[in-house]
């Protein structure tokens, strides 16, 4: 009887599927071309704007002046403004439908005579003063040059939402990407000692730069 109850159960053990290694490689290196595919062009945009970045004294960064303006603004829309909710927003969408703004609305201070909006972009910035008894507005504008853009763009600085999530999803890509090929590694029977020597060294040489070499 012993030998009816465990044979069924031992034969069962026999048939269950084993790891199949060739196929999990398989799929790691289909993931490692696509996602290389995928994030091909991201990954050359975030390398070379961060060499830009340790080098900002090669091509300069500076912000240009756009031009200083003052503009008149309708009472009635401005004293809504003033007394809405969201008065320094409110403002800045006042002024930005009048004349050319640099950037998205960052901070306001609404005092009783007078209004200080500051607006920050990768393309530019702008500061706004108004004043309330003469209704008008005095407008500073500065330009970011190319090279200011994409410093800017790099470390998602006041780039908006949009570009931080492609930031995010660009991380994520190449953290995957990377991950998918060094389980590739082990599958290079003769090259995987020579691998793993290599990216111990590179680990050491990341350790000793950032313990005796980084202030």
């Amino acid at each position: 009887m012993k030998a009816d109850v465990t044979m069924p159960l031992r034969s069962r053990l026999l048939k269950r599927p084993k790891f199949n290694k060739g196929a999990f490689y398989r799929t790691c290196r289909m993931l490692h071309a696509y996602l290389s595919a995928a994030a091909f062009i991201m990954l050359i945009f975030f390398a070379l704007t961060g060499f830009l970045l340790n080098h900002p004294q090669w091509f300069g960064a500076a912000r240009v002046s756009g031009g200083d303006v003052t503009i008149d603004l309708d009472p009635e829309h401005l004293e809504r403004a003033r007394v809405s909710p969201e008065a320094g927003r409110a403002l800045a969408d006042l002024v930005a439908a009048q004349t050319l703004l640099k950037g998205a609305y960052q901070d306001g201070e609404v005092l009783e005579d007078e209004a200080y909006l500051r607006l920050a972009g990768v393309k530019g910035t702008s500061d706004v003063v108004i004043d309330f008894e003469t209704s008008t507005a005095d407008v500073e504008v500065r330009r970011a040059n190319l090279t200011s853009m994409l410093h800017d763009l790099h470390r998602g600085k006041d780039a908006g939402p949009f570009w931080k999530r492609l930031i995010d999803v660009t991380a994520i890509l190449i953290l995957t990407m990377s991950l998918a090929g060094l389980i590739l590694f082990f599958s290079l029977r003769f090259r995987l000692a020579n691998s793993l020597k290599i990216m111990g060294a590179t680990l050491v040489v990341f350790g000793v730069l950032f313990i005796f070499l980084t202030p």
